[in-house]
């Protein structure tokens, strides 16, 4: 069986999924464990940020707010990030 790809609002839940990953908040399916990469987290928002920005005025109002909604969702987690340097909280 093919794997569904060409959809959008699936391609959008795949980089979240990603991003989640990145931010611990999801545990890897692979590891059994919980990650965090916050310059992988980082990278994720930045690329669903960019593809708002690339696809304004071209999406559906389902597909925009799916977007928006995954970038607000992830933002709040990479915010709690810490940044690149600084020692981890424990």
């Amino acid at each position: 069986m093919p794997l569904p790809g060409g959809d959008f609002l699936l391609f959008i839940t795949r980089l979240s999924i990603q991003g989640f990953l990145a931010c611990g908040a999801l545990e890897n399916p692979l590891t059994k464990s919980k990650d965090v990469n916050p310059a992988g987290a980082r990278m994720v928002l930045a690329d669903l940020q960019m593809l708002r920005d690339k696809t304004s005025g071209n999406l559906g109002a389902d597909e925009e707010n799916s977007l928006n909604k995954a970038i607000e969702d992830l933002g709040g987690w990479v915010n709690k990030l810490p940044e690149a340097g600084a020692p981890a909280e424990a």
